[in-house]
């Protein structure tokens, strides 16, 4: 396998007016409103972006999210323009909101650890009684985070806070529930044709210059959703058995295994080239179950050359 991964960028595109660094995306501001999002290898989990890069992960994230935003594009509006590049997605400058949409559909990941403490309300939202891990919610909830930067862990927040706080204003936040909702509906709806079940999953949304509000970033790829194999769901369930998962989860159990969970004093473990290859192969598997399609692995010779020389062509054609 190509060891040629992208992991920093040091691009500089004609207009280019700042750059924002993610756990995983740089972002790119141009000055006509323009931008242009390049993703990386980077790998993050517990909020701490490993030291190594995954193969083809970037391209992955990008071309997930480039199909599940033009499959949902007719009940929800998004920021995206082009991808001139399997790594590059081009759109519209927004503000983001500073809040992601959390919307589970089961009782899975955080709101299961939270649960097991005994918790019963997560950001504000009741969860039944007598429910065990990886049970389906009665109906999907809505469980809000704050946006962390860089090296910060992201904060569950509730409604009634973000509200009170003038974070989201509530004719926005309306908006922002409206679409959360349809766009679970329509990645169930397209989960379930794959024969996979989505449990819950993340959007975030910004507002164009002209006041409309738009998804923006990633939506449905295995960084920002998790996902369940549907064959066998109930048999496991009803035996007590871990779900066969699709999702980064994957990463985060052999973390935990190897005592980290991005807690101060904790290293991260050594990841081998046998490691990494895996994973990589995992998210090339998961590609494939989530798009019904073939994953066509691009040229990673000179990956950095590459997506230079294909922005920039794009921005020439404009």
């Amino acid at each position: 396998m190509s060891k040629n991964t992208i992991y920093e960028t040091e691009f500089n595109f004609p207009g280019q007016k700042n750059v924002y660094k993610g756990k995983v995306r740089s972002v790119y501001t141009l000055e006509n409103d323009m931008l242009v999002m390049v993703a990386t290898d980077r790998l993050s989990a517990f909020d701490v972006v490993m030291p190594k890069g995954i193969p083809y992960k970037g391209q992955i994230l990008n071309q997930i999210a480039t199909q599940m935003m033009s499959s949902t594009e007719d009940i929800v509006p998004n920021w995206l323009i082009a991808t001139p590049d399997p790594n590059v997605a081009v759109g519209v400058a927004c503000e983001p909101f500073k809040i992601e949409m959390v919307i589970r559909g089961y009782l899975s990941g955080h709101a299961a650890r939270e649960y097991k403490l005994g918790k019963r309300m997560l950001c504000g939202v009741a969860m039944p009684e007598g429910m065990k891990e990886n049970d389906k919610f009665p109906s999907p909830i809505i469980t809000p985070a704050t946006k962390a930067e860089m090296g910060d862990h992201d904060e569950d927040i509730s409604k009634e806070d973000i509200l009170s706080k003038g974070i989201v204003s509530a004719d926005d936040y309306a908006v922002l529930e409206k679409y959360t909702y349809a766009l679970f509906q329509r990645g169930t709806e397209i989960a379930s044709e794959r024969g996979l079940i989505l449990v819950d999953t993340k959007y975030e949304f910004g507002k164009t210059k002209e006041g409309k509000i738009v998804l923006i970033d990633e939506i449905h790829t295995p960084d920002s959703s998790r996902y369940f194999y549907s064959d066998g769901y109930q048999q496991r369930q009803d035996a007590n058995e871990p779900q066969k998962q699709l999702s980064k989860e994957f990463v985060r159990q052999w973390l935990i295994a190897n005592n980290f969970q991005g807690l101060e004093g904790q290293k991260v473990p050594h990841m081998s080239d046998e490691y990494i290859d895996s994973v990589s192969e995992r998210y090339i598997e998961l590609y494939e179950h989530i798009t019904g399609e073939h994953f066509v692995k691009a040229d990673t010779t000179h990956i950095n050359d590459r997506i230079n020389r294909n922005v920039l062509n794009y921005l020439d054609s404009l």
